[in-house]
């Protein structure tokens, strides 16, 4: 099977061996894959990660050892795979695993291949009415609801979401149903109207300007919700948030991030790290069509021409770029 595969800091497609489906796992051919930030962050040494990337997927069942009627059936999955034993798996949250693997990002090969391996206990089936180009959102919508499940929103809560790529856009989208007084920040218009046709009210940061700047014109806000993509997006963050507010971090950027702690301390902020969610609680959102998606994406290119696929997505003000490998 053909795979792109990140090594020494390089892209490039080559020929693997059709890998193996265990007796508590099934082979998945990949139909359509999303191109992250964090894939990006990868090949720049985030994680030391040297492989087959990618891990927003959706894909169609092709053999499965101990669950034979899933043939046929196509598939999202939670990426992260827990040994199984841990008190973390037994408690029914592998993604904290000690021991775990994560689809594209750590220890286990990615969908940016034609077939992947992933447990039986990580799938979850698509609904019949979702397409492809749809049910492909699900991990990036399921961390985008984690925000919702991790804090306690109110309706009268000022809160902030900081970043207009696709992530940032997905939680502004999913939190403007509990939270009327959301504002969502960002640097492209093109992409903060993306947001603005489905109710989120938007504010353009021109690049040069600083979230002090910010506070002196709206105030702070209760929540903010950094997903910037940049190492100093956390430090901007922090300026916003009110005295006893809260931090929500989804950046995952492999430069550290500078921040003042004792601005944390006297402040006495509360940060809350983020990242996987809910894929069912995600598919129910698609399914119900409660946001649309559509208008995420970019561009969709035949695997054939990830060369170009990547890119674009590189490219500054990009919103998502699909590979179809169908």
């Amino acid at each position: 099977m053909k795979a792109v595969l990140f090594q020494g800091g390089k892209v490039a497609v080559v020929e693997k061996p059709l890998p193996p489906a265990g007796r508590d796992e099934v082979l998945i051919r990949t139909v359509m894959a999303g191109i992250c930030s964090t894939d990006r962050e990868l090949l720049g040494g985030y994680h030391d990660f040297a492989g087959v990337p990618g891990h927003e997927f959706v894909g169609t069942v092709v053999q499965a050892p101990a669950n034979p009627e899933l043939i046929g059936r196509m598939v999202v999955a939670d990426i992260n795979c827990g040994c199984g034993g841990c008190s973390w798996c037994l408690a029914g949250n592998p993604r904290h695993c000690p021991e775990r693997t994560t689809l594209g990002i750590r220890g286990r090969d990615g969908a940016f291949a034609e077939y992947l391996t992933m447990a039986l206990r990580n799938l979850h089936l698509i609904d019949d009415s979702l397409a492809p180009d749809e049910a492909v959102f699900a991990e990036p919508l399921a961390a985008a609801l984690e925000v919702g499940q991790q804090v306690h929103l109110r309706s009268q809560d000022r809160v902030v979401v900081l970043g207009d790529g696709t992530l940032g856009i997905l939680v502004a989208l999913t939190l403007r149903l509990s939270c009327p007084r959301l504002l969502l920040c960002g640097r492209y218009p093109e992409k903060l109207r993306v947001a603005e046709a489905q109710g989120v009210a938007t504010r353009l940061v021109p690049s040069g300007r600083d979230a002090a700047d910010i506070c002196r014109e709206l105030g702070y806000f209760d929540v903010v919700v950094e997903a910037t993509g940049r190492a100093e997006g956390l430090a901007s963050a922090l300026e916003l948030a009110r005295p006893e507010g809260t931090v929500v971090v989804k950046t995952t950027a492999h430069e550290p991030a500078a921040l003042s702690a004792s601005n944390i301390v006297v402040r006495e902020l509360t940060i809350v790290g983020s990242r996987c969610g809910d894929l069912e609680l995600a598919l129910l959102f698609l399914k119900n069509r409660w946001i649309d998606v559509n208008p995420l994406i970019e561009a969709i290119y035949p695997f054939a021409h990830f060369d170009q696929a990547w890119h674009h997505a590189g490219r500054r003000g990009t919103l998502k770029v699909l590979v179809s490998f169908e």
